[in-house]
């Protein structure tokens, strides 16, 4: 089972990967939507899918000549959401420890 985890861990350690899994997170789409989305070149992000599919990340469905993606397990875009979120509030508190280091500097 840590083996299944950390392969899991592995395909998200990808910040490209990652970005589609953030981006399906918050709605379904085609590849082409998600290439704009996430600033992807069309093959690269086919590539991407077929992986985070085969792994059991994301799956897909078509649409006439689409196919749509989509996440395949909400649990992951809960682990998504919070390590992006905790990484936010750290970043945002580091950032508001810099200001009111420089406030004190200039005599504030």
């Amino acid at each position: 089972m840590l083996a299944e985890a950390a392969a899991a861990f592995g395909l998200l350690a990808s910040s490209a990967r990652l970005h589609l899994m953030w981006a399906l997170a918050q709605g379904e789409s085609d590849v082409s939507a998600l290439a704009e989305r996430v600033g992807g070149a069309l093959p690269a992000i086919s590539q991407h899918l077929a992986k985070l599919k085969l792994a059991g990340l994301v799956r897909s469905r078509r649409e006439g000549r689409r196919v749509v993606y989509l996440v395949a397990d909400p649990d992951v875009v809960t682990i998504v959401r919070l390590m992006v979120g905790q990484l936010a509030d750290r970043r945002a508190g580091a950032d508001a420890g810099a200001s009111a280091g420089r406030l004190r500097g200039l005599g504030a």
